[in-house]
């Protein structure tokens, strides 16, 4: 089972098609479900892709446009009705606060588990902080209030040595701090180096989900370094200035925005009801980033 997976439960944009559903993601983050965006048909995918409802405990907005939210009613009300227990947090802007808490307080007000709304923060920052991963959330450039988000796994512990651990008499008790780059010292005073007990850590990933938003310097800032990168690439060159016009990017945009964060990965998606296939998307993308994956429905992308 891998550790960090991300899963495309959604990748078109506006409007339901036969080919596409409309956004919606999970992230299973070593076996704790996190989704983006609730796009119609949200929870029949997580059915489809065997996403346990029991593991879902936080649910992230981008923005209030139906595409991305009028699968969350639904999603809630079916939580309710398979006994789902504890906590479900919404983070969304704080424009779709009243309106969800209204929806959510008539279709589920019998959930057996609390439904929590917290508004994300205008300007950005970190909205969930535990011992493993940070995500946090930035401005991304919309019609409307819009919301990237940032999932970042933490450092990882370094490799023990067993041989070199029994060579230098290390007690069980002194083997947590070696892992996090503690020297260790012997009852003779004498120092240890980490290096010689340890061996490096494997290295962490990351995962930025960006959609909507026309191009903008200001989000390849905010992914900085970022492993992999999900970016909207509605439409292709010939409708550069549509997109502009209605807050969307190019493939070609969300090509130059990889490249300009220094990703490892780009995957594009939220196309356009007007292309039949993602191939003259990938193709325009790929010539500003080499390393391209159209997002499609179902679609299971391991990170670990």
């Amino acid at each position: 089972m891998a550790r960090f997976r991300i899963n495309i439960l959604g990748c078109g944009s506006a409007t339901p098609t036969p080919r596409h559903n409309p956004s919606a993601q999970v992230v299973d983050f070593r076996d704790t479900l996190y989704m983006i965006d609730c796009g119609e048909g949200a929870q029949k995918m997580m059915r489809t892709m065997s996403l346990k409802f029991s593991r879902l405990s936080h649910i992230f907005i981008s923005h209030m446009h139906g595409d991305h939210v009028l699968g969350l009613p639904g999603l809630l009300s079916t939580l309710a009705l398979h006994e789902k227990s504890g906590c479900v947090t919404v983070h969304l802007p704080a424009s779709g606060l009243e309106l969800m808490r209204s929806v959510t307080g008539y279709f589920c007000r019998e959930a057996p588990y609390d439904i929590v709304f917290e508004p994300l923060p205008a300007d950005g920052g970190v909205i969930i902080d535990t011992p493993a991963l940070t995500i946090s959330t930035f401005p991304l450039y919309h019609r409307i209030p819009a919301y990237g988000f940032l999932f970042a796994e933490k450092p990882k512990p370094r490799h023990l040595i067993g041989a070199m651990l029994e060579h230098y008499g290390v007690p069980v008790a002194a083997r947590h701090a070696l892992k996090y780059g503690a020297d260790f010292v012997r009852e003779d005073g004498t120092v240890v180096e980490n290096s010689r007990l340890t061996t490096a850590a494997d290295p962490s990933v990351s995962y930025a989900y960006c959609s909507d938003t026309m191009f903008d310097p200001r989000v390849a800032e905010a992914v900085k370094g970022v492993h992999t990168l999900y970016h909207e690439a509605t439409y292709d060159d010939s409708l550069a200035s549509q997109a502009r016009e209605r807050g969307h990017s190019t493939a070609r945009e969300a090509g130059r925005i990889a490249a300009m964060a220094g990703a490892s990965q780009l995957v594009i998606g939220h196309y356009s009801n007007r292309y039949d296939t993602t191939d003259l998307l990938a193709a325009q993308a790929r010539e500003e980033f080499p390393s391209v994956v159209a997002a499609a429905e179902g679609m299971k992308l391991d990170l670990l």
